[in-house]
């Protein structure tokens, strides 16, 4: 009689990425394709108690363990001479989680939370893959890249060690405004009569990302009459901390043109196919899901940083998706003078989107799973760590 199978205990994969939507966005749209993939694979988020993880990843269904946050510091200080030890006790704490849940592999995006993440896993051995968002890459990523040769990124040009281009993980939500087979005109109709937006008249989305962006918002605020009064319709997203009493819906008596503002909007992808062009930050996400809506995009980078919005909207601007307007130049004046001439240019707009989808990589949440799993098959699974020490953790 031959003897029984032995059962395989389901892959564990530890995901690494809080803080902000740059990293809890991919890293969500990637536990997706992982389940889709791998139906009975064991999912991990690790985050810290301040990041907005704390929200958007249990409503994703997935678990979540919770580190002490480490950031580092800007300027020297009793705060930087803490970093160590703060170091250590986030290390010794995503090291139990990994033993925990006999993760096989970690797969991080970034930001403060992964840099523990990453260290616990080369101590334990752990295989790792990362995410990089930026077309600048974080400190926690290069990092991270020192540990493994499984490096995915956004953008083609990221400059990491064995850096391979494979797209920005995005919400299937977002992916199917690139559905050959989608009636645009019907969405757009159905989208813009929700907000009770006209469909004959040009509509302007701008938005600064979840937190919004004071200088877009300023520029806005102080045009929006000049942008009405040319039957121009815009959806304000001012951010939800920033609306105030004084942000009220207005309608231009001449031209019908509505203005509405709101904090923000749950489901941007019925934004985009609402909107015939956006005024936006450059952030990864902002950039790659414009891209691949096929919205022509303004993009007004963040001003402040080591440059990485201005060159993630290089890969959009170089093929004619997009145009930059630097930060200082977001004025009012200037937005009266350049949004009215694209906006209505149908000929132009329909070149710019199909120019910035030409820059989309549709399936890189499927993508990323897949290599995630192969390294987790050919790697040394986690669950060998759970007992005693290894020579990595001496």
């Amino acid at each position: 009689m031959s003897e029984p199978t032995p059962s395989v205990p389901p892959v564990s994969v530890v995901l690494a990425g809080g803080g902000s939507a740059g990293h809890t966005s991919p890293l969500i749209a990637t536990a997706e394709q992982l389940r889709v993939l791998a139906p009975g694979v064991r999912l991990t988020a690790v985050g810290t108690a301040r990041g907005l993880e704390t929200h958007t990843v249990p409503a994703a269904g997935l678990p979540l363990e919770l580190i002490p946050p480490v950031p580092m510091p800007r300027r020297p200080g009793p705060d930087l001479l803490a970093v160590p030890g703060r170091l250590r006790r986030a290390v010794a704490d995503a090291a139990a989680v990994l033993r925990r849940v006999e993760a096989d592999v970690v797969l991080g995006f970034g930001g403060y939370v992964s840099t523990p993440v990453y260290l616990a896993a080369r101590r334990l051995r752990v295989p790792i893959v990362i995410h990089e968002q930026n077309a600048v890459p974080g400190l926690a990523n290069r990092l991270a890249a020192r540990f493994t040769e499984h490096v995915a990124t956004s953008f083609p040009d990221t400059p990491l060690p064995h850096a391979r281009h494979l797209g920005l993980p995005l919400r299937t939500a977002i992916t199917a405004l690139a559905d050959p087979g989608l009636d645009r005109a019907a969405l757009r109709r159905e989208t813009r009569t929700d907000w009770g937006f006209r469909d004959d008249q040009p509509l302007l989305l701008v938005t600064g990302g979840s937190q919004g962006a004071r200088s877009i918002n300023t520029a806005v605020l102080g045009a929006k009459e000049q942008l009405l009064a040319r039957g121009i319709q815009v959806l304000h997203v001012l951010g939800g901390k920033n609306v105030t009493a004084a942000d009220v819906e207005v309608v231009d008596p001449g031209t019908g043109a509505a203005y509405r503002p709101v904090g923000y909007v749950d489901g941007m992808e019925r934004a985009y196919a609402a909107a015939d062009l956006v005024l936006c930050r450059s952030g990864a996400s902002t950039v790659l899901e414009t891209a691949v809506a096929g919205l022509p995009a303004l993009f007004v980078p963040y001003p402040v940083g080591n440059g990485e919005q201005a060159k993630n909207a290089v890969a959009v601007v170089r093929v004619g998706g997009g145009r930059l307007l630097p930060d200082a130049d977001c004025t009012a004046e200037r937005l009266t003078d350049l949004v009215p001439g694209l906006i209505t240019d149908r000929e132009q707009l329909a070149a710019m989107a199909t120019a910035t989808r030409s820059v989309a990589v549709v399936d890189a949440a499927e993508r990323l799973a897949r290599l995630t799993l192969e390294v987790a098959a050919g790697g040394t699974p986690g669950r060998r760590t759970t007992t005693g020490n290894t020579e990595g953790e001496r």
